[in-house]
């Protein structure tokens, strides 16, 4: 089971100045529904000169978004030696910086001390939080949206403290 991606783009695009996502899994229960996953394991990579063969719809979208003047900032945090899913994730990383947006890595044992919510979130705009509510498996389940002030501010700060401390993806070697 899978968000509908045209929900979560209509909810994208209302975005008018910031959309910032926070990461805090080593893995999402992609390994036997995720075909890129699977082809990534038995040796496929990406051609970065072959933008055709990039993850659509979702990097258009990304376009679309920041060519409007949206700032898109994904921070992740991880675990160290990096499963993986995240190597997979790290590999094809580029498209998304190649589509507008921003991306840092921070690594679990550099996160100790921070303030962080129980769930991986979008923030918008700095008022509306949405959190993506997976299972033990790491298979997304439902999503749950507030624009309660306390929940907000907990998602912000604990994204800006993420963002400070991680390390920007052309740097971050797995």
């Amino acid at each position: 089971m899978s968000q509908s991606l045209t929900s979560f783009a209509e909810l994208l695009r209302t975005a008018e100045e910031s959309a910032v996502h926070l990461e805090m899994r080593d893995a999402y229960g992609v390994e036997n529904e995720n075909e890129e996953f699977a082809a990534w394991r038995k040796g496929k990579r990406l051609d970065p000169s072959n933008r055709a063969t990039w993850w659509r719809p979702w990097l258009d979208l990304v376009q679309e978004v920041t060519n409007k003047g949206v700032t898109m900032r994904r921070a992740r945090i991880v675990s160290e030696p990096v499963s993986d899913y995240i190597r997979f994730e790290h590999h094809g990383t580029f498209t998304n910086v190649a589509a507008g947006e921003q991306i840092r890595w921070l690594p679990r044992r550099s996160a100790s001390d921070l303030t962080l919510p129980g769930n991986d979130f979008w923030l918008f705009d700095g008022r509306l939080v949405q959190f993506n509510i997976f299972d033990g498996e790491g298979r997304w389940v439902h999503t749950d949206q507030t624009e309660e002030p306390a929940a907000v501010r907990l998602c912000a700060s604990a994204f800006e403290a993420v963002w400070e401390r991680g390390v920007p993806h052309e740097k971050y070697n797995v």
